[in-house]
């Protein structure tokens, strides 16, 4: 009798500890799973010194961002000029990148004329020598392509020249389901109020915008458009705060970094807020500009200090 109650007691726990057990599993799978709003890209540009010195080979550059971290990434079209047109080679590009689970995202185009001129015929080209881009972001699987507002003339004319272009590029971006986003670039680019007036114009959804934290120089030593000190630079808080309703990205800029991991010229708790309290989410692009330390530190290091103000 005594054996008999004893294996009951024994029953009664072990089944009490098994419903316990399983009400802890259930409960676990109840709690719904907590999803990052921000997502982390690489700028191709990142690694231009390894590309350039034949270093890193352009098809490596999905495996290489999989490598540091990364979900994202964000071509650079000079590294593919000479094989946009080849579709075996673009195929493989492809390749490579669903291979590692990468998203192909944007491809910063450069090199390809100016879109903010007054010459109608020299924009219309620079217009349609964008055309390839905008094909082959969408056989890659990117959602856009990333332009330059450059030329010459006063604000108001380089304002009617870049709604006439980004119109018309964007029409063509719409039948391939691609937006075209403007960075601020450097010069008349650069200037926040500018620029959102510009594609507040164009008024088009598949036309936004791309905002770095870096590049808000407006002019440079001898009117150079690169390579030279600047000598006027725009807000770059009010910039960010001004372009970002409108972004389809955003590029996190980095240059240098003090003993905290801290950037020296960007604040990157303020910027982080800027974009947080702006309806933007998706994925978060790091972009290394130094030269103080090897291109992948300087990736690492940004990537970590994105994360611990995005995240």
């Amino acid at each position: 009798m005594q054996f008999y109650f004893m294996m009951t007691v024994v029953f009664l726990a072990l089944t009490a500890c098994q419903q316990k057990s399983s009400d802890v599993k259930t409960q676990k799978q109840e709690e719904p799973e907590i999803s990052s709003r921000f997502s982390y890209s690489l700028a191709q540009w990142s690694l231009h010194r390894a590309l350039e010195d034949k270093n890193l080979d352009p098809l490596d550059f999905a495996a290489k961002a999989k490598e540091l971290g990364f979900t994202g990434i964000e071509y650079v079209s000079s590294f593919y000029a000479e094989k946009v047109l080849d579709t075996m080679y673009m195929a493989e590009l492809k390749k490579r990148a669903e291979q590692n689970n990468i998203q192909s995202l944007i491809i910063m185009v450069d090199g390809e004329g100016d879109l903010a001129v007054m010459n109608e015929q020299k924009r219309n080209e620079a217009v349609e020598n964008h055309y390839k881009w905008v094909d082959a972001a969408g056989f890659l699987g990117c959602h856009s392509i990333r332009v330059n507002l450059f030329g010459t003339g006063t604000e108001t004319d380089m304002a009617d020249a870049s709604v006439l272009a980004l119109k018309k590029l964007s029409v063509y971006g719409k039948q391939k389901n691609i937006n075209i986003i403007v960075e601020n670039h450097g010069g008349q680019s650069s200037h926040g109020i500018w620029l959102k007036s510009v594609i507040s114009r164009v008024n088009m959804p598949n036309c936004g915008t791309l905002p770095d934290f870096g590049n808000f120089c407006l002019q440079r030593e001898n009117n150079e458009r690169w390579n030279t000190p600047c000598t006027k630079e725009y807000d770059r808080y009010k910039g960010i705060k001004e372009l970002i309703p409108y972004a389809k990205g955003v590029s996190a800029k980095s240059y240098g970094f003090d003993a905290s991991g801290n950037e020296t010229t960007i604040d990157y708790a303020l910027m982080a807020e800027i974009v947080k309290a702006s309806d933007f989410q998706g994925f978060v692009g790091v972009e290394w500009e130094g030269n103080d330390i090897s291109e992948e530190e300087g990736i690492k290091k940004t990537l970590e200090l994105v994360k611990k103000h995005f995240n």
